[in-house]
């Protein structure tokens, strides 16, 4: 009896064991896999063993890509990953069994705006996820006339804009930490 339930112990241990493993592989795929294409975006593709089909190439504005054999591709709001097995799907009628590689070279879509009384406005590419906050001090900061606590950030979502309030006195007290949102590409400061 005794050495049924430590074999059961053994065999719960190397499922839990495996369990954990599997999901760590899963987390090593995910970062960057929920990107979504947009114009601007420099893209590395290429087919292994066919230096021809390797480009250097940028989603154009009107969110299309142009690859050899393949012609236009929709790139625009699809991850790396989906992209990918498009352009295998397609190229497949050329190249028997293609070997795909799809970087992300630059990311020139992700960027937001800032307008009014900072010190430095406009438009600024994101390198990573920042917030209100942070989006703020790439502006260079409040300029003394503005209207702290009476800042907008503007999202366009599914043909609609939502309008966020951020009050900067609170926030930066440690205050309605709420309001200090994770910004999106697109996203609109606007600072009276």
């Amino acid at each position: 009896m005794r050495y049924i339930v430590i074999k059961i112990l053994l065999i719960t241990i190397i499922c839990m064991f495996a369990m954990t493993t599997w999901a760590a592989e899963k987390k090593k795929e995910a970062p960057g896999a929920a990107y979504t294409l947009a114009p601007g975006d420099v893209l590395d593709i290429s087919i292994w063993k066919n230096q021809e089909l390797s480009k250097l190439l940028t989603v154009l504005p009107d969110g299309k890509i142009h690859f050899p054999l393949v012609g236009e591709v929709m790139a625009q709001g699809k991850t790396v990953i989906q992209l990918k097995k498009e352009l295998e799907n397609r190229i497949s009628r050329f190249v028997p069994n293609p070997f795909m590689s799809v970087v992300i070279q630059q990311t020139n879509s992700m960027h937001i705006y800032v307008i009014g009384k900072v010190n430095k406005p406009g438009r600024f590419i994101l390198t990573k996820n920042i917030n209100v906050l942070q989006g703020l001090a790439l502006a260079g900061g409040l300029n003394p006339f503005a209207e702290k606590n009476k800042i907008k950030i503007h999202r366009e979502e599914g043909g609609k804009t939502r309008i966020f309030n951020f009050k900067y006195d609170a926030v930066s007290k440690g205050k309605n930490l709420e309001q200090n949102i994770r910004l999106k590409r697109d996203d609109l400061i606007v600072v009276p």
